[in-house]
């Protein structure tokens, strides 16, 4: 089958031909019909004249993460970090320092939630943990299966997403379940590590099958599910069309992605879809002021406008690198790849104006921004970094 659609590609490439306006459409017809998996191998880095240097300003090792997704929380002026081996490491932002670090004794599968007084973490065998700022235990509660996203830490609940597509609220102060939610999905889903977004009572979810579901915070019970995907295809495989990173809330609207699916922008009094388009995700989007970056599966960059989606601009020289979620940051934007890269991006053009290489393992999904311009990233095998952009 990938060789089809490999010769289909080939023959594409040479009907449209390789400039200009024609060049666009191929890439936006290539980008639509590689899956997650590139048939390709990644884009070859073109040479640029650098206008900024990305500084590493400080770095640390924990553990590898293996194939879950870590990345660090924030609290203050201290960073919170996880690997799969079980570690748990409390750091200063300013010097890097590890002020504590402690084995908690389960391997974990998923990022660090935090809250005012607390830290909690996620096991690959369906336990979440939490700690308090001196990594001392307060409670262990198991849940329904193993843990692969970050806790969300809202209004005295601990709100959690499991393996099997299970949402749990969980009192911060005890550990005790309040509610659990769960719903009929298709036979087949991604795995992913998607989270949940919390506000104004509601929490807000994406489900497999395109779904965007919104729960009542105190009991778990649901306000509202709207398809923002709808699956298209023969087998179960193409029509996949899962929202596999956490929503984002700006004002009075949520924006999501799904992957082999559409970015849509919800009204979330109404459940009502102000505008969506065809474009495939599985890493997710990030809202600087009234623009969205989103990383394409296929691995290009876009900027597009919050009101609209309307396209402001497509960086496709990054095709096939498994781009993270790209992190926007006034006049700049950031973004990781399979190869250890970070690369600083211009916000009005989308061209490169800095890049610089962390270790040859690949940037987990989510970047961090902790002061204006400065940010942190966490690689497979476990690195932390804290980046300026200067």
């Amino acid at each position: 089958m990938k060789f089809f659609k490999f010769l289909f590609l080939v023959l594409l490439s040479f009907a449209l031909g390789a400039c200009g306006p024609v060049k666009d459409f191929k890439d936006q017809i290539t980008e639509r019909i590689v899956g997650q998996d590139p048939i390709d191998p990644p884009a070859d880095l073109k040479e640029f004249k650098a206008k900024l240097n990305p500084k590493i300003l400080w770095s640390l090792k924990l553990g590898g993460s293996e194939t879950f997704e870590f990345s660090p929380g924030i609290i203050g002026d201290e960073a919170y970090a996880a690997s799969s081996d079980g570690s748990l490491a409390k750091i200063d932002l300013k010097t890097g320092k590890m002020l504590w670090k402690i084995n908690t004794g389960e391997k974990l599968s998923g990022g660090v939630g935090v809250g005012v007084n607390e830290v909690t973490v996620g096991t690959s065998n369906g336990f979440l943990m939490a700690y308090d700022l001196n990594a001392k235990l307060l409670w262990k509660t198991r849940l329904s299966s193993q843990l692969l996203s970050a806790p969300t830490i809202h209004e005295g609940l601990v709100i959690v997403r499991t393996s099997d597509n299970l949402i749990h609220g969980v009192n911060v102060k005890d550990g005790l379940k309040k509610w659990t939610f769960s719903r009929a999905g298709p036979p087949l889903s991604l795995r992913s590590s998607v989270g949940v977004v919390a506000s104004d009572g509601v929490i807000y979810a994406g489900f497999p099958g395109g779904k965007l579901a919104a729960l009542r915070e105190d009991n778990g019970t649901l306000l509202w599910e709207i398809t923002v995907a709808q699956p298209k295809g023969v087998t179960e495989i193409e029509r996949a069309s899962d929202v596999t990173s956490s929503p984002v809330i700006d004002g009075l609207n949520i924006y999501t992605v799904a992957y082999q699916g559409k970015i849509s922008a919800v009204d979330r009094v109404n459940a009502r879809t102000l505008w969506s388009r065809d474009i495939s995700s599985y890493t997710g989007i990030s809202i600087d002021g009234a623009r969205i970056y989103l990383s394409h599966t296929g691995g290009a960059v876009y900027s597009l406008a919050i009101e609209s989606g309307k396209t402001y601009w497509r960086q496709g020289d990054l095709l096939n690198r498994k781009l993270t979620t790209p992190l926007g940051m006034g006049d700049y934007v950031a973004v990781g790849d399979l190869e250890g890269y970070i690369h600083i991006l211009d916000k009005e053009t989308g061209q490169f104006l800095g890049r610089m290489r962390l270790d040859d393992e690949p940037v987990m999904r989510r970047l961090v921004e902790f002061e204006t311009g400065k940010f942190l990233a966490q690689t497979r095998n476990g690195g932390i970094y804290a980046i300026a952009i200067q």
